[in-house]
Formats: structure tokens, C-alpha cells, sequence
């Protein structure tokens, strides 16, 4: 074999560098872009590739949630509310319901009374008087960051596995809850008061809402879920706010928080689902709440939601569930936290307000006025309401009745304390 040339040789090593220049510059540009998610190991050879190949994923993914808007407005939280018209919201993005557009408002429970005497929290980024137009739905904008911050890529905008109560199964889910199982119920009606708890734990949240449930604690677990929660992995800090949930299969493959997926049809044009709740209740201090009313339109069979005096939000097509498609089997209100410590102490992420259920009015939170829905499109008052607090010692809960109140309960904890290590 002949000897190679100089001037082949020469060439080859101009390659050599090329491929190095490119591959170098390749990276600073991905750096420059994605930030400080990209510090890696030195001797993790391919990452540069790989956070491209995920930044890839994420902008798909934000294309597919955030849509184009008539009219952007910016939250004094820092958040970006976008003015999407109606009918291109995520919802419609569902197989089942391209194409169309949102039902008109149904028939309200009978019996439905305005909040009375504590004063309604709002949202804090239509505090500046900005609003969006007529024919068009407020979304708060997903953030490439929001996807970053997840643990998992794949389980943006989902609970863990396990969100529902199962009588203290180790998950590290702790709640302090009351509930009414055994019958047919078609909606549920409570008002909660809104607190700022601490949540010690990036990974961990506190969160009080009502839980709309029918059958078994097994995959085929269906849940609708309604209220205010703190979860900094979700939403980048510790405000409050105002939150749907869903799932057909107990947590796995189905559903999502707010407007994350395709499922859940707004139709409020004043309400932006997962923005900040302000303002909030004070310790020994003013108190502020908000009503959430989730029934089954008895005509078309939905599930709607509505909050505050009469601001229906929306709905869950009834196509959406399993066994939802006729009744709940078990309706739930209170509180959950999740307690990421394995071992050691336990965390002092906060239920509620971070006080005891014993503190009563102005300390601790509250649920009131706790109503159900029956088959004929009544709300009506709760029987045979039972409590369960996980761990009693960190989170507890009691109950009472009376003519302002009616069915009420007090509920919540510090964690870990003297009494919970």
C-alpha cells in the first residue's frame, strides 16, 4: 500500500477540527439556551445531546398546550395569563372533541345559595383590571421551566400515583379528611377558607380541595377534584391556587391538573385555572374562602364545576370516565399533603393553616356549609359523615354543625412537632 500524503493527512486533521469546532459551538449554543439544567458530569460524554434531544421534547410539548392568544396579560406573581379564543383551548384537541364547542351553561342545583358571610378570595392577576375578551378563556402559560422543574418528564402535570385517600398506606400522602361513601351522589358543594401553608419540601405540596370519586381503589380508580394547593414542582413557588384534577385510572396514564392536557372544557372567561388565590386568610385575622360546586348535569350527564356565586368554570365530558359516567360512590373534602421523607424526621410541610383543628375559627382552616347533590339535581345536607386524619399527631381534624355553618369542620397541622418526630 502506498503511503498516505502529506496533504491528505493535513486535510483529515482540518476535518478532525471542524467536527471538534462544531460539536464545541453546538454546545454553547444548547447551554445558552437551556442554562444551568445542563451542568453535567465530566465524564457524561453524549449530555449535550441529550438536553437537546429534551429541550426538543419540552418545546413540543408547550406548543401543544400554550395556545396562540388574542390578548396576553402579566400577574404582579409573575405569571403571563393568555387570552386564547374558546375554541381552540387544549380541550378540544380530544379526539371526541374536535370541532366542537362549548356547551351552554345547565341547569344548577336546586337549593344553590350565594356565599354569605366571610368574604370570597379572587385572582391575584386580575387584580390589575385587565380582563379577557368575550369569546375567549384566560390560561396560564406553560414555561419551559415549569417542564424542567418536573421530576419526570413523562409526569408533568400529574399527582403521583397515589392522590386519594387509602387508609394509610405509606405512600407518603397524609391527608385529614371527612367523607360520605355507600350511596349514589351526584355532586358535592363546600366553601374552604385559603391560607398560605408552608411547604418544606420542593417535591412535596399542601393542597384542600373536594374530591369527587367512584369505584374501587384499584386501576380503575375515576376522581374529579377541585380546590387550592401550594406545589412549588407545579408552579415554581408558594402561593395558593385555585386547581382541577381528573383521572379514569387511578393516577397512571389519564388526566392532569388544570388545562395541562386535553380533557376538562372551560367556558369562564374570568377565571384562570392554576393561578394564585388572593387574598389569603390571616392567623387570628380577617378570613377568606372559596365555594366549589362540582354536579352532574342531569341532560347531558357532565361534570360541571362552579366557583364562588355562580361562576361556572366548566366542565368534564362524561365521555371522559368509566364508572363517573353514572354517579360517584364516595365524595371527600379536606386536606392533603405529601411527606417525602422516607425516613428520618417527618416533614414539616403544613396542612391547612398550620394549626391544629382544636384552634378553631381565625386559626385553624375550615370547611363549611357541606352539601351534597342528589339524583333529582337537589343539594342537600350531609349524613353519616365520617373523619379520618392519617396521622393524628401531625394533621387532625374535628367536626361540628350549626344554622350559619351547618355541616363544618376544622382540619390541619404544623407536621412535624413535638408529637410527630
Amino acid at each position: 500500500m502506498a503511503p498516505r500524503s502529506s496533504s491528505s493527512s493535513s486535510s483529515c486533521c482540518c476535518c478532525c477540527s471542524s467536527f471538534v469546532i462544531k460539536f464545541v459551538v453546538s454546545f454553547l449554543v444548547v447551554a445558552s439556551v437551556v442554562g444551568p439544567a445542563l451542568s453535567l458530569p465530566s465524564n457524561q460524554t453524549f449530555g449535550p445531546l441529550h438536553e437537546l434531544q429534551k429541550l426538543r421534547r419540552i418545546r413540543a410539548q408547550l406548543k401543544k398546550i400554550n395556545k396562540p392568544a388574542v390578548k396576553s396579560i402579566k400577574s404582579s406573581d409573575g405569571d403571563w395569563i393568555d387570552c386564547v379564543p374558546s375554541h381552540l383551548q387544549p380541550a378540544f384537541d380530544h379526539p371526541e372533541l374536535k370541532g366542537q364547542k362549548p356547551l351552554d351553561s345547565p341547569d344548577r342545583p336546586k337549593g344553590f345559595e350565594p356565599v354569605d358571610e366571610v368574604t370570597e378570595s379572587v385572582q391575584q392577576w386580575a387584580e390589575s383590571g385587565e380582563s379577557c375578551p368575550n369569546g375567549t378563556i384566560p390560561i396560564r402559560r406553560t414555561t419551559e421551566e415549569d417542564f424542567l422543574r418536573a421530576s419526570k418528564f413523562g409526569r408533568f402535570g400529574r399527582k403521583p400515583r397515589r392522590g386519594v385517600r387509602r387508609d394509610s398506606d405509606g405512600s407518603g400522602h397524609e391527608h385529614a379528611v371527612a367523607f360520605v361513601n355507600g350511596q349514589q351522589f351526584y355532586g358535592a358543594k363546600a366553601s374552604m377558607n385559603v391560607w398560605t401553608p408552608q411547604v418544606s419540601d420542593a417535591y412535596e405540596f399542601s393542597l384542600s380541595q373536594v374530591w369527587v370519586i367512584s369505584g374501587s381503589f384499584g386501576n380503575d380508580l375515576n376522581t374529579i377534584e377541585a380546590g387550592w394547593q401550594i406545589n412549588p414542582a407545579l408552579y415554581g413557588d408558594k402561593y395558593p391556587r385555585f386547581f382541577t384534577y381528573w383521572t379514569t385510572d387511578a393516577y397512571q396514564a389519564t388526566g392532569c391538573y388544570n388545562l395541562l392536557c386535553s380533557g376538562f372544557v372551560q367556558t369562564n372567561s374570568k377565571i384562570a385555572i392554576g393561578a394564585a388565590i388572593s387574598p389569603r386568610s390571616s392567623f387570628k385575622g380577617r378570613q377568606f374562602d372559596i365555594s366549589i360546586t362540582v354536579w352532574k348535569d342531569p341532560k347531558h350527564g357532565h361534570w360541571w364545576l362552579e366557583l364562588g356565586s355562580g361562576q361556572l368554570v366548566g366542565y368534564w365530558p362524561a365521555f371522559l370516565f368509566s364508572h363517573l359516567r353514572m354517579h360517584a360512590n364516595m365524595i371527600q373534602f379536606g386536606g392533603e399533603i405529601v411527606n417525602s421523607r422516607s425516613s428520618g424526621f417527618h416533614t414539616s410541610t403544613q396542612m391547612g393553616s398550620g394549626h391544629f383543628a382544636d384552634e378553631g375559627f381565625t386559626k385553624a382552616a375550615y370547611f363549611r356549609n357541606l352539601q351534597l347533590v342528589d339524583w333529582d339535581n337537589n343539594l342537600i345536607p350531609l349524613s353519616n359523615l365520617k373523619l379520618l386524619a392519617d396521622h393524628p399527631n401531625c394533621y387532625n381534624i374535628r367536626q361540628g354543625r350549626n344554622n350559619v355553618w351547618g355541616n363544618y369542620f376544622y382540619y390541619g397541622g404544623p407536621g412535624r412537632n413535638v408529637r410527630c418526630p
